[in-house]
């Protein structure tokens, strides 16, 4: 399957059957991201793949320290109020994913329910947490944004779906604590990853894109 093909087919998954990807597919598929560009090479990344006990434990805590600490403390800078046409899409996004799990728009506590599921990975068997140096700022980002899909594209060819999530990122305290991540070194993100549980309705969500000419412009 080639990329366009992948690019056609692949969505954000929210539900994940309990079977695990093999340590030696994860270790292939891993070693072929490390090829992905990055700004002087430099290869920012630093990418903790837990499965397992591991995982159950940290979804575990995670789940707790959410509903606990109700207000994020992110590493990043995550506090964006997206305008115009960007809030536009945010909230056509959410339309199509509740309304695909038949969640009304005035039901606040299924709607709550839903959302704390991102720290629960929805069920996936691994979870891939992005991380990197504080001091890289954007550049980092930019660099983990880059090796983040490449990882993605080369799950799906190999028929494991994935979901970004930048809600991994908004309460990194556990993570550091179980890893013993340095303080100098910051969760940016995370992804969930398995395979796709079709009998769940979110995963029925599709988002449409804007048209090209809104987002590229070709300048002879």
């Amino acid at each position: 399957m080639g990329i366009s093909e992948i690019l056609l087919s692949r969505s954000s998954c929210r539900g994940f059957k309990k079977d695990i990807v093999s340590n030696e597919l994860l270790k292939q598929i891993f070693g072929a991201a490390q090829l992905s560009s990055s700004n002087c090479n430099v290869q920012p990344w630093k990418v903790y793949v837990v499965s397992g006990a591991k995982k159950d434990l940290l979804k575990k805590e995670l789940v707790q320290c959410v509903m606990h600490q109700q207000k994020p403390k992110p590493d990043f800078d995550w506090n964006i109020a997206y305008q115009g046409v960007h809030r536009e899409r945010q909230f056509g996004s959410a339309n199509v994913l509740y309304s695909a799990m038949d969640i009304p728009r005035e039901d606040k506590i299924k709607r709550q329910i839903a959302l704390l599921r991102n720290w629960s990975f929805f069920d996936a068997p691994h979870v891939a947490i992005f991380t990197m140096d504080k001091y890289l700022g954007m550049t980092g980002a930019v660099d983990l944004g880059i090796y983040a899909q490449t990882l993605s594209l080369l799950l799906e060819e190999r028929g494991i779906s994935s979901c970004m999530q930048g809600a991994l990122g908004q309460f990194p305290d556990p993570i550091h604590q179980m890893f013993n991540i340095p303080i100098e070194s910051g969760v940016l993100f995370g992804m969930s990853f398995g395979y796709a549980d079709d009998m769940v309705k979110a995963n029925e969500a599709r988002t449409d894109r804007c048209k090209l000419e809104d987002a590229v412009i070709f300048a002879d």
